[in-house]
Protein backbone atom coordinates (compact mmCIF):
# COMPACT_ATOMS: atom_id res chain seq x y z
CA UNK A 1 0.00 0.00 0.00
CA UNK A 2 1.40 3.36 -0.61
CA UNK A 3 0.90 6.70 1.48
CA UNK A 4 -2.82 7.62 2.63
CA UNK A 5 -4.17 10.32 4.27
CA UNK A 6 -5.97 10.06 7.95
CA UNK A 7 -9.23 10.98 7.21
CA UNK A 8 -11.33 8.01 8.48
CA UNK A 9 -9.38 6.63 11.35
CA UNK A 10 -11.37 6.16 14.52
CA UNK A 11 -10.20 5.89 18.22
CA UNK A 12 -12.14 4.01 20.59
CA UNK A 13 -11.88 2.92 24.20
CA UNK A 14 -12.58 0.44 26.42
CA UNK A 15 -12.66 -0.02 30.07
CA UNK A 16 -11.60 -3.64 30.31
CA UNK A 17 -8.67 -5.07 30.16
CA UNK A 18 -7.82 -7.95 27.46
CA UNK A 19 -7.47 -11.72 28.40
CA UNK A 20 -3.79 -11.25 26.44
CA UNK A 21 -2.04 -8.94 25.25
CA UNK A 22 -2.18 -9.97 21.50
CA UNK A 23 -4.60 -9.39 18.49
CA UNK A 24 -7.33 -12.28 20.02
CA UNK A 25 -7.19 -10.42 23.47
CA UNK A 26 -8.18 -6.70 22.17
CA UNK A 27 -10.78 -8.12 19.49
CA UNK A 28 -12.58 -9.43 22.38
CA UNK A 29 -13.20 -6.66 23.88
CA UNK A 30 -16.58 -4.09 24.09
CA UNK A 31 -15.02 -0.98 22.39
CA UNK A 32 -16.91 2.34 22.61
CA UNK A 33 -16.00 5.32 19.76
CA UNK A 34 -14.60 8.30 20.81
CA UNK A 35 -16.27 10.82 18.73
CA UNK A 36 -15.40 14.19 17.32
CA UNK A 37 -11.35 13.23 16.39
CA UNK A 38 -9.97 15.89 15.18
CA UNK A 39 -6.34 14.46 15.26
CA UNK A 40 -4.50 11.29 17.28
CA UNK A 41 -0.65 11.93 17.09
CA UNK A 42 2.33 9.56 16.96
CA UNK A 43 1.88 6.08 17.99
CA UNK A 44 4.90 3.63 18.82
CA UNK A 45 7.78 2.87 21.02
CA UNK A 46 11.46 5.35 21.38
CA UNK A 47 14.08 4.13 23.05
CA UNK A 48 16.18 6.72 25.13
CA UNK A 49 19.72 6.08 24.34
CA UNK A 50 22.53 5.82 25.97
CA UNK A 51 25.82 7.34 25.08
CA UNK A 52 29.45 6.45 26.64
CA UNK A 53 32.91 8.44 25.51
CA UNK A 54 35.83 6.43 26.06
CA UNK A 55 38.85 8.98 26.13
CA UNK A 56 39.94 6.45 23.39
CA UNK A 57 37.82 5.38 20.51
CA UNK A 58 34.44 6.16 19.14
CA UNK A 59 31.57 7.13 21.24
CA UNK A 60 29.14 4.50 21.69
CA UNK A 61 25.39 4.77 21.60
CA UNK A 62 23.09 2.02 22.76
CA UNK A 63 19.20 1.63 23.46
CA UNK A 64 18.06 2.46 26.84
CA UNK A 65 15.10 1.79 28.28
CA UNK A 66 11.68 2.20 26.27
CA UNK A 67 9.10 4.83 26.00
CA UNK A 68 5.88 3.32 24.13
CA UNK A 69 5.05 7.35 23.17
CA UNK A 70 1.88 9.34 24.31
CA UNK A 71 -1.58 10.53 22.63
CA UNK A 72 -2.57 13.75 22.52
CA UNK A 73 -5.77 13.49 20.61
CA UNK A 74 -8.12 16.66 20.31
CA UNK A 75 -11.61 16.30 20.13
CA UNK A 76 -14.20 18.79 20.01
CA UNK A 77 -15.94 18.56 23.27
CA UNK A 78 -19.00 16.54 23.72
CA UNK A 79 -20.25 15.56 27.01
CA UNK A 80 -22.74 12.96 25.49
CA UNK A 81 -20.06 11.39 23.75
CA UNK A 82 -20.16 7.95 25.15
CA UNK A 83 -16.29 7.45 24.70
CA UNK A 84 -15.26 10.95 25.90
CA UNK A 85 -17.49 10.26 28.90
CA UNK A 86 -15.21 6.99 29.16
CA UNK A 87 -11.78 9.23 28.33
CA UNK A 88 -12.69 11.55 31.14
CA UNK A 89 -13.77 8.94 33.59
CA UNK A 90 -10.43 7.03 33.12
CA UNK A 91 -8.91 10.73 33.61
CA UNK A 92 -9.90 10.66 36.93
CA UNK A 93 -8.55 7.75 38.04
CA UNK A 94 -5.52 5.21 37.87
CA UNK A 95 -6.76 2.95 35.82
CA UNK A 96 -5.60 1.19 32.34
CA UNK A 97 -7.98 1.50 30.24
CA UNK A 98 -7.67 -0.76 26.16
CA UNK A 99 -7.40 1.72 23.36
CA UNK A 100 -7.91 1.01 19.32
CA UNK A 101 -6.84 3.10 16.49
CA UNK A 102 -8.48 2.05 13.70
CA UNK A 103 -6.83 3.45 9.86
CA UNK A 104 -8.34 4.00 6.72
CA UNK A 105 -7.34 0.85 5.54
CA UNK A 106 -8.71 -1.32 8.11
CA UNK A 107 -4.99 -1.37 9.88
CA UNK A 108 -5.91 -1.60 13.88
CA UNK A 109 -3.36 -0.21 16.71
CA UNK A 110 -4.25 -1.57 20.36
CA UNK A 111 -2.31 -0.81 23.28
CA UNK A 112 -3.17 0.09 26.58
CA UNK A 113 -2.91 3.70 28.71
CA UNK A 114 -3.47 5.79 31.34
CA UNK A 115 -5.41 9.67 31.05
CA UNK A 116 -3.26 11.98 32.50
CA UNK A 117 -5.92 14.76 31.82
CA UNK A 118 -8.43 15.81 29.65
CA UNK A 119 -7.93 20.17 29.53
CA UNK A 120 -10.97 21.56 27.75
CA UNK A 121 -9.69 24.20 25.84
CA UNK A 122 -11.94 27.76 25.53
CA UNK A 123 -10.99 29.67 22.43
CA UNK A 124 -12.44 33.00 21.22
CA UNK A 125 -16.10 33.36 19.67
CA UNK A 126 -15.68 31.78 16.53
CA UNK A 127 -14.10 28.44 18.04
CA UNK A 128 -15.03 25.07 18.63
CA UNK A 129 -14.83 23.99 22.29
CA UNK A 130 -12.05 21.39 21.92
CA UNK A 131 -10.38 18.88 24.31
CA UNK A 132 -6.92 17.58 24.57
CA UNK A 133 -6.59 14.59 26.74
CA UNK A 134 -2.90 13.22 27.42
CA UNK A 135 -2.75 9.30 27.09
CA UNK A 136 0.31 7.37 28.04
CA UNK A 137 0.67 4.06 25.97
CA UNK A 138 2.02 1.79 28.73
CA UNK A 139 1.84 -1.36 26.88
CA UNK A 140 3.33 -2.42 23.27
CA UNK A 141 1.23 -1.83 20.50
CA UNK A 142 -0.31 -4.51 18.99
CA UNK A 143 -0.37 -3.88 15.12
CA UNK A 144 -2.66 -5.60 12.92
CA UNK A 145 -2.57 -5.13 9.05
CA UNK A 146 -4.95 -4.21 6.61
CA UNK A 147 -7.18 -7.41 5.42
Amino acid sequence: MGSTTSAGTGLAISAADPATQDAAGYVALTWTEIGQVEQIGGIGAVYNKVEFQPLKGPKQKHKGSVDYGSLTPSLAHDDEDAGQTLLRTASGSNDLPSFRVTYPDGAIRYFQGRVFGYPENVGNADSILMANPTIEIDTVVVKVPAP
